[in-house]
């Protein structure tokens, strides 16, 4: 919960800025320049910063973990005891990055941002209530964050994990979604600045609701980051620790 309110409140804190920005007229500088593939970029690199650290000197299980920073798989103890178990956790989750890491990111435009940005806040009555748009846009993705947050936790504890557990199978499944979720950024965002015609490919989907009319770049990106590596991570952290489990 405390990491979805400190990414979130990044998030808040950016959106405020970009809604005053739009009802000043200073945000067109979207609508003359495609900046999205520098914001991919720029949160890539944060995301493989922020990876890394976690990674470094801990067990991640993927192949090219060596190059990564990592160590050797399994301890030097005559039993080839897993690293979760061994006493040399991963690194404690540095808050700090996160709030770091929802202001950087709440820079794209997509189509709900251009909504408050170009369409809602240039109607407010003044630049106060025009800031209060992008407040009150953080502040639903912070409650629903926090939200997340806690099911992840409680659903945790239904398969009786306990709480070391609960937190290695979030921190292992963080580190390897940040540090390859930034890496997916980090290269589309390459590809987009070099060849900007990219970003204008979608699919239509026939929904006439903003967000849902087409898969693009922005939807593909967000669904390998969160769908496959994030949930795919945590489905394989949760599974070491099962068949940990099992093996006793």
């Amino acid at each position: 919960m405390r990491a979805g309110f400190m990414f979130s409140s990044g998030f808040t804190i950016q959106r405020t800025i970009l809604t005053t920005l739009g009802f000043a007229g200073l945000a067109t500088i979207y609508e003359t320049y495609n900046l999205d593939g520098y914001v991919y970029a720029i949160v890539g690199v944060g995301m493989l910063l922020a990876g890394y650290y976690l990674l470094k000197g801990t067990d991640v299980h993927i192949p090219f973990d060596r190059l990564l920073g990592g160590r050797v798989h399994h301890t030097t103890r005559a039993e080839r005891i897993p690293m979760h178990e061994s006493g040399d956790p991963l690194r404690p989750v540095p808050l700090k990055l996160a709030t770091v890491h929802g202001f950087i990111a709440g820079w794209g435009v997509g189509a709900y941002a251009s909504i408050i940005v170009f369409v809602l806040a240039p109607q407010m009555p003044n630049i106060f209530y025009a800031a209060l748009v992008g407040t009150s846009f953080g502040v639903g993705t912070m409650l629903m964050q926090i939200i997340i947050g806690s099911v992840f936790a409680n659903l945790m504890k239904f398969k009786k994990l306990t709480l070391e557990q609960i937190k290695y199978v979030g921190r292992s499944a963080a580190a390897r979604t940040l540090y390859l979720g930034g890496l997916a950024f980090a290269i589309i965002g390459g590809l987009i600045i070099a060849f900007p015609l990219l970003n204008n490919l979608a699919l239509s989907t026939g929904n006439p609701i903003p967000n849902l009319d087409s898969i693009g770049v922005a939807s593909v990106l967000v669904l390998l980051t969160v769908g496959v590596i994030g949930f795919g991570n945590l489905y394989l952290g949760y599974r070491e620790l099962v068949n940990t489990r099992a093996r006793r």
